[in-house]
């Protein structure tokens, strides 16, 4: 009896041990979560929002235009933005319209919504880095919340190195429940 319950207790034990590394792996090579923490992708994402984060996808493939990704702002902190401009592109704003290569480009998620999204005039040359194009492993993001959201607009282009992954799933609250960019 007292081997039976022996076997039993180790049973459990490598159960819990492999339980705990599958999580490990995932949460290390696959996904993450994430708290959304403050207003600067309003009205997309609300502050406190909790995501899932895939960490895989920009191993096998680069960052689209509109993604909305999670980067490295600095050692204590990430930040989550959409992309707008990818490397060799040049992006400029006027009279609230988004040009990339000097060619209007419609930001069709802001259709959705009741708000309106003010963006300032603006263009890279003028910005921080003194920029004619997106450098090369670099992304160009803005906050949906473009009058408070700190962005490429003062943080300059993101190394492609800094991100962390593709925002995928807001998972809770669970009434806000929503695949992301699908």
């Amino acid at each position: 009896m007292a081997k039976k319950r022996k076997n039993e207790w180790l049973d459990w034990i490598k159960a819990l041990l492999i339980a705990f590394g599958l999580a490990f792996l995932v949460r290390t090579f696959l996904f993450t979560p994430i708290i959304v923490d403050g207003p600067s992708m309003q009205p997309t994402l609300h502050d406190r929002d909790q995501m899932i984060v895939n960490k895989f996808l920009y191993k096998i493939d680069e960052p689209e235009r509109f993604d909305i990704v999670v980067f490295h702002a600095n050692d204590q902190k990430d930040f989550i933005k959409r992309v707008i401009a990818l490397p060799g592109e040049h992006v400029a704003y006027k009279d609230n319209i988004l040009y990339i290569n000097g060619q209007p480009i419609e930001e069709k998620f802001f259709h959705d919504i009741d708000v309106d999204v003010r963006t300032y005039d603006f263009s890279l040359e003028e910005l921080t880095g003194n920029y004619t194009t997106v450098p090369e492993g670099h992304v160009f993001v803005l906050g949906d919340n473009r009058t408070n959201s700190t962005d490429s607009r003062l943080l300059g282009p993101i190394p492609m190195d800094q991100i962390v992954g593709k925002a995928s799933v807001i998972y809770w609250p669970f009434e806000r429940f929503e695949f992301i960019g699908e």
